[in-house]
């Protein structure tokens, strides 16, 4: 009698290598079926950039999988009831899966676990999408931090990354395949209007394109990356966060890349540390949400709840569209309807213009951005956005408000980012690019810029914005007593 299989559910770990589930169940002797699930419901959150870049995923997962003698099952329909239909289908004996941290994802995990006992199915969950599970660290209270430096710090205190998870040769395929779902059928891409042309020139979703863009990103930008990343007319960036969202190289794979890249060449040092930073902060905010759960949706500072937020359809309208009269800011919010990514420096200095200047709740723009964003990350896009509002953990104070102006020059000096992305801007010389309302007249036109026409003037004067956002913050400490 062939041995029962076990059931693999991939979900936002699209990847063979250091997928510590998928090795437990090559390694358990058992025919292995790697499945996928299309939960709507779930994924109605989900944006268009990310459905494109799902699609495709699960494309390359797919041959991927082929290459190791296996196949990946899709179905569509909801979570546990699918699973359990599966289960029954195949006779399996036990579902192996990554965790996840989503409020909705720990709930649903916690219901499989006790109803596939009760069916006698072994229910087998692992890590490897962080570097730090979320029990592991506390502060002297025993307590999940609030501020990110001590949590940093304690991290890095008791920093040992666990060794990579074995990559699996050939898995064991059962001897009966269930019934598979096709991906096309599924129209997860855009067709009418094809909006991802863009993206498609741009990005290989995969797990492949993951480990090369690392490789690329340790070979030209991490020397430099502790200050380039901060200019978004250079390539300094690790261009990652995508492959990382969806699981398709894990934080341990780039913890393990960058820290050997940084011992065995001299010179790495500054910008390995500066780039580890950054990935302890996407630990700090999954840490945030799975203690937190209301964080997509509450601020976490209690007292922003009395923030007097503007509502303004014409407003939220024109900074969607890049068109705020802001050059760093409308080239950021162009870059990310393009490309599907924006970045991390423009990012901070377009919602700092949305929550502050002009007063727009801190969910308008993370709903955009989850729509829009190929890295579209719950955890990382609600703590960053709370961060920049004021209302987060850590968060910024209330009164440093970024002027768009003083942003650009400095970190885009010469304006050649502005430039790329602003193309009506393109022939105004640098000194004026950021601020062309300043620019003399002659030079508008020399430069085929009338302004109210080609490009609009701000959308509000940065001095008025920044007096109205102070007011309003003022009357949260008031009103907070």
């Amino acid at each position: 009698m062939p041995d029962k299989p076990v059931l693999f559910w991939f979900r936002r770990n699209l990847r063979i290598g250091d997928n510590p589930g998928l090795a437990a169940a090559a390694q358990s002797n058992a025919p292995v079926i790697p499945f996928f699930i299309l939960d709507e419901k779930a994924e109605a959150a989900t944006g268009g950039a990310s459905r494109w870049w799902l699609s495709r995923s699960l494309a390359a997962l797919g041959k991927d999988l082929q290459y190791h003698e296996s196949r990946l099952i899709l179905r569509k329909g909801r979570f546990s009831e699918e699973i359990a239909r599966l289960a029954t289908e195949t006779g399996a004996k036990a579902l192996y899966f990554t965790r996840g941290y989503e409020p909705d994802i720990v709930q649903l995990e916690n219901v499989l676990n006790s109803d596939l006992r009760d069916s006698k199915i072994d229910c087998k969950r692992f890590g490897g999408q962080l570097l730090v599970e979320p029990e592991h660290i506390a502060n002297a209270s025993g307590e999940p931090y609030k501020v990110f430096t001590p949590f940093y710090k304690t991290c890095l205190g008791k920093e040992t990354i666990g060794e990579i998870a074995s990559t699996p040769g050939k898995i064991a395929a059962p001897a009966e395949w269930p019934d598979s779902a096709s991906l096309q059928d599924w129209a997860l891409e855009p067709s009418r209007p094809d909006w991802a042309s863009g993206i498609r020139k741009y990005w290989s979703p995969g797990e492949e394109a993951a480990t090369a863009r690392l490789a690329s990103f340790i070979g030209e930008a991490l020397e430099n990356y502790a200050e380039g990343r901060d200019y978004p007319d250079v390539d300094g960036t690790s261009r990652l966060s995508p492959y990382l969202a969806f699981g398709q190289i894990s934080p341990r794979q780039v913890w393990h890349a960058v820290k050997h890249a940084a011992h065995r060449e001299t010179g790495l040092d500054s910008g390995a540390k500066s780039f580890i930073r950054e990935l302890y902060w996407r630990e700090f905010s999954t840490h945030l949400l799975y203690h937190w759960p209301s964080l997509p949706e509450k601020p976490f500072r209690p007292e922003f709840a009395q923030m007097p937020w503007k509502k303004s359809k014409k407003h939220l309208n024109a900074w969607q569209k890049g068109k705020t009269g802001y050059p760093i800011v409308d080239a950021g919010l162009r870059q990310l309807w393009a490309i599907g990514w924006m970045h991390n420096r423009v990012r901070m200095i377009a919602a700092s213009l949305l929550t502050k200047h002009l007063l727009i709740h801190w969910r308008e723009g993370a709903d955009w951005f989850r729509d829009t964003l190929v890295d579209a990350d719950l955890a990382n896009n609600s703590a960053s956005w709370q961060w920049v509002a004021g209302s987060g953990a850590d968060a910024a104070p209330y009164f440093r408000i970024f002027n768009p102006v003083i942003q650009g020059e400095k970190f885009d000096p010469k304006g050649d980012y502005v430039r790329e992305w602003v193309p009506e801007l393109a022939n105004l010389p640098g000194k004026h690019i950021h601020a062309p309302w300043n620019a003399p007249e002659d030079v508008c036109k020399q430069a085929g810029v009338t302004l109210g026409k080609d490009y609009p003037f701000p959308i509000i004067e940065h001095k008025r914005g920044r007096e109205q956002a102070l007011e309003a913050y003022e009357f949260v400490k008031a009103a907070a007593g």
